[in-house]
């Protein structure tokens, strides 16, 4: 199996990281696939079983690192976990592709120290934290006290983004889709 490459991009909870992977993933198909990741926590009504994550209980969760299953894993809220499995990683190189990653700003921290060189980690930098409230307000998917623990969360979360290889910062969403566009090109060497 050739190794390839991965990007990774992590940003506080409503800082447009989704959004950004979502573009390039349309812009760069035939380089580019998704990891997904694995979860703990409870399947939302628009989400979609290994499409959006790989939604396992709190158990198999555990007994997964028990077996050292996941390249990089975190317990972002008590009991509520996130990781990138190595049979993911190895199945996108498998088919050829480099890794895009979606994960929180510990996970990308984590993922870039384990890969080095062959990865390249990108800060999505949000407007503001109240741009931050209010996107997670629209999503209309967070109780008052998540929307309260995400923004106290992102307060924190921005103080990392000196640890990553670039920072993007979405103020206006097209000028973001440009740079993580011209991030991708030069890092997979696509011209």
């Amino acid at each position: 199996m050739k190794e390839g490459k991965l990007i990774i991009f992590s940003a506080p909870s409503g800082a447009g990281k989704t959004t950004i992977v979502h573009h390039l993933l349309n812009t760069f198909d035939e380089y580019l696939e998704f990891s997904v990741s694995a979860t703990s926590r409870k399947i939302r009504k628009d989400e979609t079983e290994g499409v959006d994550y790989y939604f396992i209980s709190v158990k198999d969760f555990k007994n997964k690192i028990e077996a050292d299953e996941f390249v990089e894993w975190e317990e972002v809220y008590k009991d509520n976990f996130y990781g990138t499995l190595k049979k993911e990683v190895e199945r996108i190189w498998r088919k050829g592709k480099h890794v895009i990653f979606d994960v929180d700003v510990k996970g990308g921290i984590s993922l870039k120290k384990k890969f080095g060189e062959k990865a390249r980690a990108v800060f999505v930098m949000p407007p503001s934290i109240k741009s931050l409230e209010e996107r997670l307000r629209k999503r209309e998917t967070e109780t008052e006290k998540s929307i309260a623990r995400r923004i106290g969360k992102a307060e924190e979360e921005i103080k990392s983004a000196a640890q990553f290889d670039v920072v993007i910062h979405n103020d206006k969403l097209e000028s973001a889709f440009a740079d993580a566009e011209k991030i991708t090109k030069q890092f997979l060497n696509i011209f």
